[in-house]
This record gives C-alpha cells, structure tokens and sequence, in this order.
C-alpha cells in the first residue's frame, strides 16, 4: 500500500508540477546574478564511493534497486531490473575554503569557530538562515545563465526553499523547474544541502540536457523516485 501511494504521489506531481507554475508562477522575474560560492570539496582519505558509508534505509519502487555506483564517484545508483535508471550526487565542501559561506554563517548569529549544537533550537535556525541565503545565490546563478540559454522560450521557476532532515542534521531542500512555452518540462532540478560545523553536503540529481552526472533520462523517472529520494536523505548516517 506504501509503494502504490507513493507511485501515485510521483505522478501527480510530474503532472502537478508544470501546471501550478504556469498558473501561479506566470513570470519570474530572477534575482540579480550572483556568482555562486567558489568552494573546495574535500578530499577523500580513503578511496571509495561516499554513499557506501553514509547510506542507511533505502526505500524503492517495485522491482527497482538503489545501492551506491561502483568506483569512486560519489554517485548512488537507481536502477531496475539490471537497467540503470539515474544517479543521484553528493558533493561534500570545506567550511574553511568557503569565506563566502562564513559570512552567511555569521550574519546569521553563529561566529567563527563556533562548536555545533545539533539540539539547540536556536543554532539550527540560524544554521538554516544561513543555508537559505546559500540557495538564493545558487538560484540567482542559476537563474541568469538559464535566462542567456533559454530566452523567452522556456520559464525558470525556482522552488521555495524547505527545511528537512538530512540524517541528523537540519538542512534545505531547492530545486528549480524550466518549464516549456508550448508545454512540457525542459529540465528539473532537485537538492538537498546540509551543514554539520565544518562541512556541507549537497545531494542533487535532475532530469534534463544541461546535468551531467546526477541525473535521470525520463522524468517520469525522477518524480517517481523523487519521495523514495526524501526518505533516503532522511535517513542517512550524518554527520
């Protein structure tokens, strides 16, 4: 009864999706361009696919398997029936290479250095505002090199940021969608990013021709993983 509910969640929202942007999104009038923070990502001590030690539950389709790729690329498999279907991406970033995230942090509440506090309700605000602002440069970003790309064929619509579990830690979830004039979905875009003190962790995938590692070859797809997606995120091994 689960599978089926959730199923029938992924198509409603692959139809849902297009139509409520057209009708309460019918412009969008993007943020001014920001250059999106320039980050290290961390380097791996130990050769390996991350997801092998961070995954917990994986929920799925029927007949549909999730387990972390083969070989170092920090990619988690989706596939069915011995036929991948997308991959999903985490990213995992130095807060001391990141002076542009330290300032978020700090107009935020939290200075430099500060230890992390999972219980305290305050810190986890203040932790969000700060990764708010990081996805509202991401959206600016992104929303001036769509706008170049695609004209006035195709509408940029970003997704309200949403507070969610990522493992143990509070994080956001964002995405945007490129919605077609004429009709039909160009591309979408999905993340969830986490903060643990000194690092952060992006998990994104997408169905579209700009993606290329992350990614889904039918949306169909994607909107059908996508709830099975959120779960797994909740319940991985982190920090």
């Amino acid at each position: 009864m689960l599978r089926l509910y959730h199923l029938l969640i992924g198509s409603i929202l692959l139809v849902s999706i297009p139509l409520a942007v057209k009708f309460l999104l019918p412009q969008f009038s993007p943020p001014n361009a920001v250059k999106p923070p320039t980050v290290a990502k961390l380097p791996n001590p130990n050769e390996g696919n991350i997801w092998q030690k961070i995954l917990g539950n994986t929920p799925a389709p029927t007949n549909w398997q999730v387990a972390a790729c083969k070989g170092n690329a920090p990619l988690l498999c989706v596939s069915s029936k011995g036929k991948l279907l997308g991959t999903v991406e985490i990213n995992v970033y130095s807060l001391a290479n990141d002076e542009d995230f330290q300032k978020k942090l700090v107009a935020a509440g939290i200075p430099p250095g500060n230890k992390m506090d999972y219980q305290n309700d305050k810190y986890q605000t203040q932790v969000l505002a700060a990764l708010k602002a990081w996805v509202a440069d991401h959206y600016a970003a992104f929303a001036k090199d769509r706008q170049g790309e695609y004209g006035k064929e195709i509408l940029f619509s970003a997704y309200p940021p949403e507070p969610v579990p990522v493992g143990k830690l509070q994080g956001i979830r964002y995405g945007f969608a490129g919605l077609k004039q004429k009709g039909g979905v160009q591309e979408q875009y999905i993340g969830d990013v986490a903060f643990d003190g000194s690092k952060f962790y992006v998990i994104t995938t997408a169905f579209g021709p700009s993606t290329q590692t992350g990614k889904f070859e039918k949306l169909e797809n994607l909107a059908i993983f996508q709830p099975y997606l959120y779960a797994i995120a909740a319940d991985l091994r982190l920090p």
